[in-house]
């Protein structure tokens, strides 16, 4: 099965939207939208974008590795790298 979308309001007059995976885990959260257009249009550009996006680590553990092995200088992704260092 599949993820699920579920767009909730959060006050009066906010929405947001949850993914949850098939085993009930919540894998992301929205901002909060001023309608639920708004909301199922972040959802829309969530589906459009999550397939295609770069993966981009900023963790300090990422680039006290990257620093040690490369002697100071950081390195650049191998070609075809799904992943991105900044």
């Amino acid at each position: 099965m599949a993820g699920i979308f579920e767009i909730a309001q959060a006050g009066d007059k906010a929405y947001f939207f949850r993914l949850t995976a098939a085993d009930g885990t919540v894998v992301a959260v929205s901002p909060l939208f001023s309608s639920i257009k708004s909301a199922a249009a972040g959802i829309n550009a969530v589906r459009e974008n999550a397939a295609t996006g770069l993966i981009v680590d900023r963790s300090s553990a990422h680039r006290r590795a990257a620093v040690g092995r490369s002697g100071g200088r950081a390195r650049a992704p191998l070609a075809g790298s799904a992943v991105a260092t900044g």
